[in-house]
């Protein structure tokens, strides 16, 4: 019985190998209801470049790059899905969805993820820039200063040159 459960242990908990995703690895699944209600399925966006963001409501950085974000979101509206994702615990999940309000992209809690071959940010606010073909074409961390329009409009148009070359 012991190893039974064990067994089902392995195979219901979503197990994050080596860390975090790296550039040039494929995007691992993550799958969350956005506070919308709307299902937020990684795998359906492919053929799109995906702007994969994690951010927290008490985190000053972040609420700092939902404007840029929104207008990313925006400007290449057909080319581009904008996607947050909350860090916050479950307890603030009010505050997240407060602060969710101010944008028009999908958000959701990272926390009531059905699948998140992501894991948990180490480090707040992380942006993952995915390729068309599923592919992570860059990472964005708050350690490398405060992400700039410029910078973010770079790595999608790397993303989308990227996927018009496969």
């Amino acid at each position: 019985m012991a190893a039974l459960a064990a067994a089902f242990a392995s195979i219901a908990t979503p197990v994050v190998a080596s860390g975090p995703p790296a550039v040039g690895q494929a995007a691992p699944a993550l799958v969350v209801m956005s506070f919308a209600g709307a299902l937020i399925d990684l795998n359906a966006m492919h053929g799109k470049v995906v702007v994969l963001n994690f951010w927290a409501s008490w985190c000053e950085p972040c609420r700092r790059e939902m404007p840029l974000l929104e207008s990313v979101s925006h400007d290449y509206r057909d080319r581009v899905a904008v996607v947050g994702l909350s860090a916050d615990d479950r307890h603030d999940r009010k505050d997240a969805m407060s602060a969710a309000q101010t944008v028009s992209y999908p958000t959701g809690l990272l926390v009531e993820a059905q699948s998140n071959g992501f894991g948990m940010p180490a480090v707040l606010p992380l942006t993952y820039v995915i390729d068309p073909a599923g592919r992570i074409n860059a990472v964005l961390r708050a350690s490398q200063g405060a992400l700039t329009d410029a910078q973010l409009r770079s790595a999608v148009d790397a993303a989308l040159r990227a996927g018009a070359g496969r």
